[in-house]
């Protein structure tokens, strides 16, 4: 009690919302504030007739106390969902139509596991993939590695790279290139709210040998980008799965000898880690374990 109404009188700085709050008197929560500044030994609001506010160790404590609160909170959300078994529903998404594939196989397996819980399944674009498990409107995305800021799954899908040139490109007719070419052409680039560490990995700076890299254009989306490099306006790094799902005459896929392969698995908000997700992320890494090579 003496947690909770300190840290909801911390939110509030007024005694009767903090009472309405909390379903008691103001007395009562002048009471317990008074008890507690008798344990700390000193106040931690300053009082007027007019206001309320935190005094500086008021505000180192609510500081602390705050994130050890959120965790309990968590911890017991967890647990009740576990007592009551994976149910509810759960929306995951996937972003390129290479990752679908992998994606429906990991909700199949999830829906075996647990037949209560309704999987939901949309396509994201570039321009939204991070801010719809932002808005919690997606819960898992399956997505290209690295995806800074959110927690990631075991890997789903993992391809060599191939770079994306124009047909008539002096390029286009090689056996395969190295990514040091990267610094001889314009390089098409994603948009600006794609995952920064995603874009230094596919359209990096500078080459392996510290070249610096031109930037191309910018795309909205994959398609557009794709057709910035038909037009001649730059070259792309992408994966060779882009053969299979974006066939064009006007592009040709030139191997990258030296590139490390891409990486695609689940990735979610680490504040969203709920049993359902546990248990889908479980699953996919079930289901990765056929499907990824060593």
């Amino acid at each position: 009690m003496e947690i909770e109404t300190f840290l909801t009188l911390a939110e509030e700085l007024h005694f009767g919302r903090t009472a309405e709050r909390l379903r008691v008197t103001t007395g009562r929560v002048s009471q317990v504030i008074r008890k507690l500044e008798r344990r700390i030994g000193g106040p931690l609001f300053e009082r007027t007739s007019r206001t309320v506010r935190l005094t500086a160790i008021g505000q180192r404590l609510a500081d602390d106390l705050a994130p050890l609160v959120a965790g309990i909170e968590e911890a017991l959300r967890r647990a009740a969902d576990a007592s009551r078994g994976v149910t509810g529903e759960l929306r995951v998404a996937f972003l390129g139509e290479w990752t679908a594939p992998p994606l429906l196989k990991a909700v199949a397996l999830f829906g075996e596991r647990h037949p209560d819980c309704r999987v939901d399944v949309r396509e994201v674009q570039l321009s939204n993939s991070r801010t719809s498990l932002l808005d919690g409107s997606v819960d898992v995305l399956v997505a290209s590695y690295p995806f800074d800021g959110m927690a990631c799954g075991p890997v789903l899908l993992r391809e060599t790279r191939v770079l994306a040139v124009a047909a008539g490109h002096p390029l286009a007719g090689e056996e395969s290139v190295s990514v040091e070419v990267l610094a001889d052409h314009p390089v098409v680039q994603y948009p600006e709210v794609t995952s920064a560490a995603f874009k230094q990995d596919r359209t990096p700076d500078r080459t392996p040998s510290g070249r610096p890299v031109p930037k191309g254009p910018s795309g909205r989306s994959f398609s557009e980008m794709l057709t910035l490099v038909a037009m001649g306006r730059g070259v792309l790094p992408v994966g060779e799965h882009s053969r299979r799902y974006y066939p064009r005459p006007d592009i040709s896929y030139v191997p990258l000898h030296d590139a490390p392969p891409i990486e695609r698995g689940p990735v979610w908000r680490e504040g969203n880690t709920t049993e359902r997700v546990r248990e889908f992320v479980r699953a996919a890494a079930d289901v990765s374990q056929d499907m990824v090579g060593p």
